[in-house]
């Protein structure tokens, strides 16, 4: 809307052209309830009573007509009907009117108050009317007619803006820096048509450059509020007797330049606008003025007088970096940006910009609102801005045009030498940097020694005093350091020293520096470990992330299988049976199909098709049966036998898987064994096959307690074998349930 706020400022103005014995009726009815807002004008008062020339310099050109009453809404003014009060200046009312011939339309009426038609006031009115009378453009709220009112007050129409303050706009929208650039381009190109006319402004501030929408979508900025505007040409603006009061503040504390606070002899010129604009970009960029005003004028007139004439404000970029979290996080999150990244935008370039069209001197600012504006498109296009000081480079360019022989010669001379210097550092590098890439490979080559011979512990040793060095010399990002890091871990897990191995990992292993498949082949080491280790939950957080990345690999799934039964985690036990069934059905590779089928039957009951399970083992029967494994297949399909309810078929197949040594083949062919006899009615036989069971366990597989080695998958499941084959056997009571126990807590 149009129209500008009323201030204390405002206030001032009005109260210092009274006589001393009408100020106080004048506060009382101005600021009501107010008591802030009447200190602040009191002390304005007083300050200015203390320059001891208040008497002689205030006004005394009060009409005598101040009991004539305003207007309201209702009233007709001309041929306008006025329908609300939109805004109030020190002199003037502003109305939404409607103008009904010889169009209809709402319109903005401005009018002088009653009481407030002095000669000084009404000259000011007439001004503003001719100023915007001149101005055709489309950022400028057009004037569209003009009057007096029937007691002779005059006034004038403008074009209706609907909108709202541009800082507001901007942050209601969370417009990024450069769009809001892009705005204050287009008030830059406004002012500078007002100045071609020969008009300058004199209060520029948010309240009066107003954004509204278009019906196409797109924002415009309207600059509006003339009523202080000034010509800088000899046309006259008016034929009332215009003059600015040489103790009255014309403007906005906050945007007013130094020449307009200063009030001395020095007249405002368009710089002034340029001045006021800088402060209004500073605004944009930063969400604060330079200076806060408001604590100002608290102090009184002469210290708003001194910091705008002679303190310089902090750059923009300082401002935000020594805002609280808090604001400096929402004026961040109004432009769409993080705040170190609005920090690091604002500086440099904008800082210089803003600066410059903030400096007191005015013959330093830019010369005109265009080419403030142009560098500010400049910035924009990536180009370099004139707003930048002399560097100590642009000096140094300087003293070389001067002296271009000597410096050539100079340059001949420091070239050569640097050409030489690189050249013999970089073969000194080359050099270093291979000795120690030899250094590393002697101490991997004694590790894999130790590897291949047996001797785990030595082998984890070199291979960590191999990954120290690579470290020491190269870093992280090379892929050897990942394979010497990978190697130390396996050897020191192997050694038994699966904490070092966790720890070492924890401390070096970076995922954003591996792809998918390195990051799930460390999962499923990790969660290895954890197993051999019984740590149950962890394992199966790891793994179950390996699987859920890489579904195919038959190898995690059997993994997640095992540590599932040992977390007593049987739901999920249940469901990944059934996708790897699903998954694998009809394979053809001999140890998929027994790891598969191998996993389905580890309970009594897996959640999956019993029949697809058995044609998976007698897959891997018949696939692998001239491979080494081949009793390994043959404790599946024993076990798939039993549980389809074959016992004297499951019996035949335990005589051959009895015969291989290794324990764990031993250890589930028992079970099985134990199992089908008892089911067979042969107790004695299945006592027997239960106690051999035993003696495996508790002689030859680690003990719950300790490390459970590389074959922790077959550990797991010989134990959910033997605690099924005991309670089958001696009753429920019997099942040694504590091997499901974390070893670690």
């Amino acid at each position: 809307m149009n129209g500008s706020e009323k201030s204390d400022l405002d206030l001032f103005a009005e109260a210092v052209q009274l006589p001393a014995d009408q100020r106080l009726a004048f506060l009382e009815g101005a600021c009501g309830g107010d008591a802030e807002l009447r200190a602040s004008v009191e002390e304005l008062l007083n300050a200015h009573m203390e320059s001891g020339e208040f008497l002689e310099r205030a006004p005394a050109e009060i009409s005598a007509r101040t009991a004539v009453p305003g207007e309201k809404a209702g009233d007709w003014v001309g041929h306008y009907k006025l329908l609300q009060q939109i805004g109030e200046g020190g002199c003037g009312v502003v109305f939404m009117a409607e103008q009904e011939k010889p169009v209809r339309r709402k319109v903005a009426l401005k009018i002088v108050k009653a009481g407030m038609d002095t000669k000084m006031v009404i000259a000011r009115f007439e001004a503003e009317r001719q100023a915007l009378a001149l101005m055709d453009h489309p950022n400028i709220a057009r004037v569209l007619d003009a009057g007096a009112t029937e007691n002779g007050r005059p006034y004038f129409v403008m074009e209706l803006v609907r909108g709202t303050k541009i800082t507001e706009y901007c942050d209601q929208n969370s417009l990024k820096t450069a769009a809001r650039l892009e705005m204050f381009i287009e008030v830059c190109d406004a002012v500078q048509h007002a100045h071609q006319k020969g008009i300058i402004h004199r209060d520029l501030k948010p309240s009066n450059i107003l954004v509204t929408t278009l019906p196409s979508g797109k924002p415009l900025a309207k600059v509006i509020d003339f009523g202080i505007a000034k010509a800088t040409t000899d046309q006259r603006l008016t034929d009332k007797t215009l003059f600015t009061a040489f103790e009255l503040l014309i403007g906005t504390p906050a945007y007013m330049s130094p020449e307009q606070a200063a009030l001395s002899s020095v007249d405002a010129d368009t710089r002034s606008d340029i001045y006021s604009l800088g402060v209004l970009l500073y605004e944009l960029l930063t969400g604060s003025t330079p200076f806060d005003t408001t604590e100002l004028l608290k102090r009184g007139l002469d210290e708003v007088r001194r910091v705008v004439c002679n303190v310089q404000p902090p750059r923009p970029s300082t401002r935000l970096s020594t805002l609280m979290a808090a604001d400096l996080t929402s004026v961040s999150r109004h432009r769409q940006i993080e705040a170190p990244r609005l920090i690091r935008e604002v500086r440099g370039d904008l800082d210089w910009i803003a600066m410059k069209a903030l400096e007191k001197d005015r013959a330093r600012r830019y010369a005109t609102v265009n080419g403030f504006a142009m560098d500010i498109q400049r910035y924009l296009a990536g180009e370099a801005i004139l707003a930048r000081p002399p560097s100590a480079f642009y000096r140094l360019q300087r003293l070389i045009t001067q002296h271009k022989l000597f410096f050539s010669a100079l340059t001949v001379i420091v070239s050569l030498l640097a050409i030489c210097l690189i050249v013999t550092l970089r073969l000194l590098v080359e050099d270093r940097r291979m000795r120690n890439e030899m250094m590393v490979s002697r101490i991997q080559n004694k590790a894999e020694s130790f590897r291949d011979a047996g001797d785990w512990n030595l082998a984890a040793d070199k291979y960590m005093e191999a990954f120290g060095l690579q470290l020491k010399y190269f870093g992280l990002k090379q892929a050897r350091a990942s394979q010497l890091l990978r190697a130390a871990a396996v050897t020191l897990s192997e050694a038994g020293r699966s904490e070092e191995a966790l720890k070492l990992v924890s401390q070096y292993y970076i995922p954003a520096q591996t792809t998918w498949a390195q990051h799930s082949e460390w999962t499923y080491w990790r969660g290895s470990v954890m197993a051999r280790q019984r740590r149950w939950r962890e394992a199966r957080d790891d793994l179950t992330l390996a699987v859920k990345h890489y579904p195919n690999t038959i190898g995690l799934s059997h993994a997640l299988a095992t540590v599932l039964v040992a977390d007593k985690d049987f739901g999920a036990y249940q469901q990944l049976c059934g996708e790897m069934v699903a998954r694998f059905d009809g394979t053809t590779n001999a140890s998929t199909a027994d790891m598969v089928a191998k996993d389905c039957l580890i309970l009594p009951s897996s959640g999956a098709d019993l029949n697809s399970v058995a044609a998976l083992a007698e897959t891997a029967v018949t696939r692998g049966k001239f491979e080494a494994p081949y009793t390994f297949y043959l404790c599946s399909k024993a076990l798939a036998d039993y549980r389809q309810g074959k016992f004297g078929e499951a019996v035949a197949r335990t005589t051959e898987i009895l015969k291989d040594p290794f324990p764990y083949t031993q250890a589930e062919g028992s079970a099985v064994l134990a199992m089908a006899q008892f089911r067979l009615g042969k107790i004695q036989e299945a006592q027997s096959a239960l106690a051999n069971l035993g003696r495996v366990v508790g002689e030859r597989l680690p003990a719950p307690e300790s490390d459970l080695g590389p074959d922790w998958k077959d550990w797991i499941i010989t134990h959910a074998l033997f605690d099924e084959a005991r309670s089958l056997i001696e009753g429920p009571g019997a099942a040694n349930l504590d091997w499901r126990a974390r070893s670690h807590e």
